[in-house]
Order: structure tokens, then sequence, then C-alpha cells
């Protein structure tokens, strides 16, 4: 009870994790599976954002684009450079899928800055879907595509013989690490960031630090639109490191 009266007579009672709190968009009962949720409304909303850059705004085809047109001729540009670069002329052909997760993560990542917004990045549940949905396509590909011989990604053939084995070992465990660490690297990164925000503007309250709150929010959502942008590209590139080693165990 002293503790309350303490929090409220010093304006500090803010938590900067209920950003991040699931809730139900109509009632307040359980959620379930089927539950529109707030995470299911911004994942929405980063859907429909995309296919209003790519679909709408590039409609026309114009010689000399739109804004909107050269935006999206950009990003798919950017991908298609980087997917060639990593994975060579053989990865070209999963152009679509990697473009798709870079444009999704990008948009979430944008629109989770937006205040009173979501932000669907930040939870290990909708990352982790991401990061294992590339691990079992990139698995698949490597098998379907290598057979047997996709074993060889494991099988450091230029290192001693004796070290051989235990090399495989190490290699196998960071193999099957791959989509964890995808996924929470991204979450970890997203949250982060909102947290700090949060923090700072629950002490922008108090008149004598208010001042030096607000510039350290302004330069942390800064920071964060970088963020934004580099967690996605790094999750891209990633995409593509791991492709290339299933479509070139030997290498």
């Amino acid at each position: 009870m002293a503790t309350e009266t303490h929090e409220e007579s010093t304006g500090l009672v803010f938590h900067p994790l209920d950003q991040f709190i699931v809730k139900p968009l109509f009632g307040d009962g359980p959620i379930h599976w089927y539950t529109i949720t707030n995470v299911t409304l911004w994942m929405a909303i980063a859907v429909v954002a995309v296919l209003a850059l790519f679909v709408f705004g590039s409609r026309g085809r114009a010689i000399v684009p739109t804004r909107t047109q050269s935006v999206g001729e950009m990003i798919y540009g950017f991908i298609y450079k980087m997917i060639e670069d990593v994975t060579g002329k053989d990865g070209i052909k999963y152009f679509p899928y990697i473009l798709t997760i870079f444009i999704f993560i990008l948009f979430a990542n944008f629109l989770g800055l937006i205040p009173m917004s979501f932000t669907t990045t930040s939870h290990i549940a909708v990352t982790a879907v991401l990061g294992f949905g590339v691990f079992i396509t990139v698995t698949l590909i490597g098998f379907i595509k290598n057979g047997p011989s996709f074993l060889s990604l494991f099988w450091m053939s230029d290192a001693p013989a004796l070290l051989r084995p235990i090399i495989a070992i190490i290699e196998v465990i960071s193999y099957f690490v791959r989509p964890v660490s995808h996924s929470i690297r991204l979450a970890g990164n997203i949250m982060a960031g909102h947290a700090v925000i949060k923090v700072f503007a629950g002490f922008a309250a108090i008149a004598l630090i208010s001042p030096v709150s607000v510039l350290a929010i302004t330069a942390i959502y800064g920071l964060e639109v970088l963020v934004a942008g580099i967690q996605a590209y790094v999750f891209t590139i990633l995409t593509c490191v791991y492709l290339k080693d299933a479509l070139h165990p030997h290498h």
C-alpha cells in the first residue's frame, strides 16, 4: 500500500512491457487460436500496406515512375541483387519468397513505430514462425536439390581426420540453433528499443527531467527507425546465406 502511494506521488507508475500484451479486439474473454487480437489487426495492416505499395502503387507501370512505384522498384532491385550476390543465379527462383519475408518484416517494424500501434515483430511467436519457416524451407530445398549429399554441409573434409567428427557435431548443433537465433534476434532487438522508449516516456512526467527525457525519446526513436530497416535486412540476408548453404553444400 505504501509502495502504491509512493508511485502515485512521484508519477512513476508505468510498465514498459504493457505495450506488448496481446489483447482481443472484441471483448475481454480468453484468447484462442481463432481470436482476433491486436496482433491480428496490425499484421493485416502490414499486408494491406504491402499490397498498396506493390499492387496499387505500380499498376500503372509508367515509364516515368511515380514516387510509390519508385519505392517499390528500389526495394525489388535491392532484394534481387542481394539474392544474386549471396546465392548466385540458382537462388533467383526463390526471389518471391525472400522478397515477401523482407517486405513484411520491414512494414511490420515501421508500423510498430506509429504511436498507439502494436509491433507484431516484437513477439517471438511471430518471428519464430518466420524463422522456423525459413529453416524448414531451406532444409527441404537442400535435400530435394542435393539428396543425401546435402549432409556434406556438416562434414569438413579439409579438416584433420581426427577433428572431423567433433566439427560435424558442432556444425549440426549450430545448424539446428539457426531458427532460434534467427527469430530471437529480430524479436529481441525490436522489443528492447520499444521498451527503452517507454521507460523514458514514463520519466517525461517529471518536470525536472522532462526536457532530457524528451530529447532521449527523440534520439532513441531515430535509432529505432534505423533498427527497423536493419533488422529486416539482417533477417533477409541470413535467409540468403542459409539458402546458399542449401544450394551449394559443398562450398
